[in-house]
């Protein structure tokens, strides 16, 4: 799959109009009473988790954006690191789409 491929292609102004892709804006994700908290393990890779929580590998950036300070922008987080799993994912898909619908 690419990464890229629920992105909007743009089109240049300048530089003989070049496409390009355009960026993606993420929600803060606040804590909720219902959050779950999970010890990784060995192997523990965040689209993985996304997969197992959500059913969706690509939604690993709401467990990485819920963690940003344990993820450090790694696929794999430390071993017996706590991670947060945010458990209202309908609230912060919405979140996701009203902030990059109106860019």
């Amino acid at each position: 799959m690419n990464r890229y491929e629920n992105s909007p292609i743009l089109v240049k102004t300048c530089c003989g109009n070049k496409p390009y892709y355009k960026g993606k804006f993420y929600p803060n994700i606040p804590l909720s009473e219902s959050d779950e908290y999970i010890i990784t393990t060995v192997g523990d890779r965040l689209d993985s988790l996304a997969y197992s929580y959500y059913k969706d590998s690509t939604l690993w950036w709401v467990i990485a954006m819920a963690n940003n300070n344990a993820t450090k922008g790694a696929l794999y987080p430390n071993p017996g690191v706590q991670l947060r799993i945010p458990t209202d994912i309908n609230t912060v898909l919405a979140q996701f789409n009203q902030f990059n619908q109106t860019r």
